[in-house]
Formats: C-alpha cells, structure tokens, sequence
C-alpha cells in the first residue's frame, strides 16, 4: 500500500506537492503540516490518497496528476 500526500492548486491546475509514505500515520501527519502551510488558499486542496500502486492512483485520480490536455486526450 502506497500513501501520497497530494497538494493541488485547483485555479491553476497544477500538483504543487506530492510525496509518498509508507505509513498513513506519516502521510496524514505531513498532511497537517500542508494544511497549516496552506491553510488560506482556498484554492489549494490537500489530500492523502492510498492505493496499492502509484498508477492505480493515476486510474483514480487523474487529475490531480495529469494536465488538462492528457485528461481530454483520455477521454477522447
């Protein structure tokens, strides 16, 4: 099990961090300190996503990863 820490800029559409642990308890404990650090920008989404692998993420949760270009091109 892969735990990322994601912190995305949703006005502009880009991944400003990302950062995988071992342990949830790390991952979420890096997420408080984003969401201090953040914490208003409203713009700015922090999230912890765990997944088996980093592509199953990519599956799930492409658009935190992918830019809008790659998003439409999947989708075509």
């Amino acid at each position: 099990m892969t735990n990322v820490l994601v912190v995305y800029d949703r006005a502009a559409g880009r991944l400003l961090d990302e950062r995988q642990f071992d342990s949830r308890r790390d991952a979420l404990a890096a997420r408080f300190v984003a969401e201090r650090r953040y914490g208003d920008d409203s713009n700015v989404e922090v999230v912890v996503l765990g997944a088996a692998s980093r592509s199953d993420l990519l599956r799930t949760h492409a658009r935190y990863f992918l830019s809008l270009d790659q998003l439409a091109a999947r989708m075509a």
